[in-house]
């Protein structure tokens, strides 16, 4: 069985958030273009993409907020998740599902303290003594890479591989999402280990057909669902 034996069972976890988790898709207005980055994203909602992250680092907050309202209303009308880059105070001002937050933004004690019951955290790092605090401190899920290196996000850090993001998830008790790096041919090698799912950019948002590479992002894990 490879990467999936011992350790933490995945399946055990929250059961519709590891399902929402399968696929996050990070939006970026300059890969999308010069298509509209709302008009990807909503084809790929489109092809069963569960979960939308608005990072758009270069936008105000006041225009960041106008976008994750449309984002929110196209994901509530396919009921997926959305969630924002870094700032829960846009989040919650746009009704977002939950943030995304990293080390050198507000811990997520402190976050966890401001926001409402339910509202989901997630927690980028790649250390497994930093993630079980921040799991400790109320993070909801743990984002881990960038496991193949990435040219989307400049301060990702070295790849950390498969072994490594392997042993991430068997190590904390939420779902571990990879990123960096991930397309939908690299999609089976991840969903072969304990990892709940993967959050991409360019894979779809530079994708011809985002619903198409949706489907093949998604098919291995809900293929590992299906296993007996």
């Amino acid at each position: 069985m490879g990467f999936g034996e011992g350790g933490c069972t995945i399946s055990t976890l929250r059961p519709e958030l590891l399902s929402a988790l399968r696929l996050i898709v990070i939006t970026d207005q300059g890969l999308a273009a010069p298509r509209a980055m709302e008009a990807v994203v909503e084809k790929a909602l489109l092809g069963g993409a569960p979960a939308i992250q608005l990072r758009e680092k270069e936008k105000s907050s006041g225009e960041l907020l106008e976008v994750g309202q449309r984002l929110r209303e196209l994901t509530g009308r396919y009921g997926a998740l959305l969630f924002v880059n870094d700032r829960f105070d846009v989040a919650l001002a746009a009704g977002a599902d939950g943030v995304h937050v990293g080390p050198e933004d507000i811990s997520v004690a402190a976050l966890r303290e401001r926001v409402p019951a339910g509202f989901i955290i997630g927690y980028s790092c790649d250390d497994v003594a930093e993630a079980r605090r921040a799991v400790g401190a109320g993070a909801d899920y743990i984002g881990c890479g960038a496991v193949y290196g990435t040219t989307t996000k400049t301060d990702a850090g070295v790849a950390i591989g498969l072994e490594r993001l392997n042993a991430m998830a068997t190590a904390v008790a939420v779902p571990v999402v990879a990123i960096g790096g991930i397309t939908p041919e690299r999609a089976g090698e991840v969903a072969a280990t304990r990892a709940a799912g993967i959050a991409v950019a360019g894979a779809v948002m530079t994708a011809e057909d985002p619903a198409e590479a949706v489907g093949c992002l998604m098919e291995p894990f809900q293929s590992r669902a299906a296993e007996p």
